[in-house]
């Protein structure tokens, strides 16, 4: 294999293309090359060229399979010292500024990572010195302070990452250059599969660093067009709200989710029956919301002995009301998922901004937790705001929090969504407005009075 890529140097094979020399100077001379040609491989500036390591650069789309390609090296050179560098070790940190706007950064753009770094990196490891390589925090898009991982002199160095091809100076390190290529939407798939996974990220802010939508066969693809043209549609007819704060989720409207609204919102309904409906529209939000949760993958045996890749619920979860209102959502969370632990916080609403708090009492360890927030009516987002900031204060993550609601007016969402645009809101129906007494209007009056029966 040696002796072929070099006779056709500078050629690619399958993705492979040989720029240095040949590990081994043994190879055989080609019958088309003179002896002497051949046997100049022994000389003197090749003896030097040895002492370095051989460095192979690894590059390829997202998720295209790099880092099997580069195990699959490594298994095959059991015999030589092997090291990997990742390119994705050297991503920068964000400053406080990016990291206020992560969903808008461009973490595939060359100057996201630290080039420089890595250069000095794979030059010292090229003389033979061990060096010390950052580590990156994914989820949290900063890098590791306190820990490194150490890599030590070797024979072989793989360099691997999607745009190790860009700058000039690091192409210059190589000796063999590898580009991997596989079909975009495997790659998705696969990208989807470990940052969910391995980086604990969720997939909207996967799919918010790649491309929308991939149209195999291009126009050809009707089917894959006219589906476009239907989200699109679908988008057009979507509140405004939800195109501002892309963390705003309105659940699919239906003539029954219609047709429940106007029985809760109507004053001359039965306590049962206000009660009943809006259990059921409880459920929907509830079972909406869990579905942004993280999850694992998770494969199973059916009762016919095949084998059903499917995934794992988010294990670390709570629910935290806002009492009293919120009370009213416990029951459809317990339903969803059993033995949940729900915490309360108490407001103070009247007078003072409902920025007063009263009490709380919540799991010792919800800074581990995801938490759904739950209150039916999100009207001026002042006791939200308290509540957010106190499960902040207690250490949750402001990402790791999902607020559920049954309306929500547009003056609570611009200010719970402009203090925290990492939390996700999730609601059935957006609302017109506050009027002069800070009512959702047309909204369905005091919910927990009209829930509870201490409205008369």
């Amino acid at each position: 294999m040696d002796y072929a890529m070099e006779a056709a140097s500078g050629a690619h094979f399958s993705g492979l293309r040989l720029d240095g020399r040949l590990l081994s100077s043994s190879a055989p001379s080609s019958p088309h090359t003179p002896h002497n040609q051949s046997s100049s491989l022994s000389t003197s500036d090749d003896v030097t060229s040895l002492k370095q390591p051989f460095v192979i650069g690894v590059s390829g789309g997202t998720a295209s399979g790099k880092t099997t390609v580069c195990d699959m090296i490594i298994q095959q050179l059991h015999d030589h010292r092997v090291v990997l560098v990742n390119q994705d070790s050297f991503y920068r940190g964000l400053t406080a500024e990016e990291a206020e706007h992560v969903h808008e950064y461009n973490f595939d753009h060359p100057d996201a990572f630290d080039t420089e770094q890595l250069l000095e990196c794979v030059g010292q490891l090229k003389c033979g010195q061990s060096v010390h390589v950052p580590i990156y925090d994914f989820k949290n898009h900063r890098r590791c302070s306190e820990s490194f991982r150490q890599v030590n002199a070797s024979d072989v160095i793989i360099l691997e990452g999607i745009l190790v091809f860009h700058d000039q100076r690091v192409r210059n390190l190589m000796n063999m250059k590898i580009f991997v290529d596989t079909d975009a939407d495997v790659r998705l798939s696969r990208r989807i599969r470990r940052d969910t996974v391995e980086r604990g990220r969720d997939i909207n802010s996967v799919l918010e660093q790649y491309a929308d939508v991939i149209i195999p066969r291009g126009g050809d693809n009707h089917v894959a067009v006219d589906l476009i043209v239907q989200h699109i549609r679908t988008k057009l007819g979507q509140h405004d709200l939800c195109k501002i704060y892309p963390n705003v989720y309105v659940i699919q409207s239906t003539f029954q989710i219609r047709g429940m609204h106007t029985l809760i919102r109507d004053r001359e309904i039965t306590k049962h029956d206000f009660v009943f409906y809006s259990d059921r529209l409880i459920r929907l939000v509830v079972e909406h919301g869990l579905g942004h949760l993280p999850f694992t993958e998770k494969q199973v045996i059916t009762p016919t002995g095949s084998v059903y890749t499917g995934v794992d619920f988010c294990k670390k979860l709570c629910g935290v009301s806002i009492v009293r209102s919120g009370e009213s959502m416990e029951n459809a969370l317990r339903a969803c998922c059993k033995g949940i632990k729900i915490g309360k916080i108490l407001i103070h609403r009247d007078g003072d901004n409902g920025k007063q708090l009263i009490y709380e009492k919540l799991p010792k360890d919800i800074s581990e937790r995801h938490v759904l927030l739950l209150d039916p009516v999100l009207a001026t987002g002042n006791s939200a705001g308290q509540a957010i900031e106190l499960l902040i204060q207690k250490g949750v993550p402001e990402s790791h929090i999902i607020f559920l609601n049954l309306i929500s007016a547009p003056e609570g969402i611009h200010c719970v969504c402009k203090r925290f645009p990492s939390l996700k809101i999730v609601t059935s129906e957006i609302d017109v407005a506050l009027n002069e007494e800070f009512r959702v209007i047309p909204g369905m009056g005091e919910f927990g009075d009209r829930y509870f029966g201490t409205d008369d």
